[in-house]
């Protein structure tokens, strides 16, 4: 046992269901697993809570405080930690971001991918999530989201508004898969916490996209949420072509990380959020993206699980409110609600 003092950390009861959930429903951790929890001194209560889930269940588990094996942000994933997830069947990651250390998850993925580990990817985990996003009905989430995949995969294109001005067209490459990403965590694909999400690697996208919600990975923290000063985004053939915000910081940002490399402005995601259960938007990308409406993100567009044939080290999704979807000319949402 590793760092076990996150073991003793106190935590408020209301914890339980989505700790609970989060080991029980969508990771389904049996009692002869071996299981790997990587969290960091923020987070310690909630990795408490769900250590003491997995305790429950009876697997064997190691726990890991990022902050013991150096300073942050990381620059590599500390080995000790890749060592535990070669010798792992489930792993959880639930820390807070910080700038610089994307590339210290992928270090941690690309094992998860290889050993294929039921991993739940919990980055900016926070107790208002816990308590929201986490207490979803994931068996309900997994039916809505099969449906969405199945008309999603079917559709040549993809249309979108939103009430704040979005108007954008998607089209897609059969070849390239869509995936289902709805909190119940297979070998197959690890996935966030909580989950809801159906996406691919679109062929095409056109049109404006104005983020009237959120921006993510550690713009996220930054901005928080951005309805009263939203950003447009123009897309052109799938890249940036111009980004417009009453807030030029907003500007700045946004143009700055979706300029570090050569795909950082490239449409690598195209997303519908599936998790019913939460309300409305709160400021934290890893629940926001879920929310039911049409997210898009710039850069790495999940290569190794999309089949696209190309790749990015940066991942920047923004997310909008009160969307209607149309898949060719079926309308499947309306303000953000499901028709099918």
């Amino acid at each position: 046992m590793h760092n076990s003092a996150v073991l003793d950390t106190a935590y408020g009861p209301d914890l339980i269901p989505g700790a609970r959930n989060a080991v029980r429903t969508c990771l389904r951790v049996g009692p002869d697993e071996r299981v790997t929890l990587i969290t960091d001194r923020e987070t310690e209560e909630i990795a408490a809570a769900l250590a003491d889930q997995v305790r429950e269940v009876g697997a064997p588990f190691e726990t890991y405080v990022l902050e013991a094996y150096g300073e942050r942000p990381m620059t590599e994933m500390p080995p000790e930690i890749l060592a535990a997830l070669e010798r792992s069947e489930v792993s959880i990651y639930a820390a807070q971001p910080q700038v610089g250390e994307l590339a210290t998850r992928i270090q941690m993925t690309e094992v998860v991918n290889r050993r294929k580990i039921r991993h739940a990817h919990m980055v900016a985990i926070s107790r208002q999530i816990m308590l929201e996003g986490m207490r979803a009905d994931f068996d309900q989430v997994d039916a809505i989201s099969t449906r969405v995949r199945e008309r999603a995969s079917k559709a040549k294109t993809i249309r979108a508004k939103s009430r704040a001005g979005s108007d954008l067209e998607a089209t897609f490459d059969p070849q390239i898969r869509w995936l289902k990403t709805s909190g119940i965590i297979s070998p197959d694909k690890w996935a966030n916490l909580p989950g809801g999400e159906v996406l691919t690697a679109p062929a095409r996208v056109d049109g404006v996209y104005v983020v009237d919600g959120v921006l993510g990975d550690h713009l996220c923290a930054r901005f928080g949420d951005i309805e009263a000063t939203p950003l447009t985004v123009t897309i052109e053939d799938s890249r940036v072509a111009n980004a417009t915000c009453e807030r030029e910081d907003i500007v700045e940002a946004f143009l700055a990380y979706t300029g570090l490399y050569e795909n950082s402005n490239r449409v690598g995601e195209f997303a519908i959020g599936t998790n019913v259960a939460i309300g409305g938007i709160i400021g934290n990308i890893l629940q926001d993206e879920k929310i039911p409406g049409l997210h898009v993100a710039f850069g790495h567009p999940y290569s190794e699980h999309t089949g696209a044939t190309w790749r990015c080290e940066t991942h920047l999704d923004i997310v909008g409110r009160h969307f209607d979807i149309w898949m060719d000319d079926e309308q499947v949402m309306a303000d953000g609600k499901f028709l099918i």
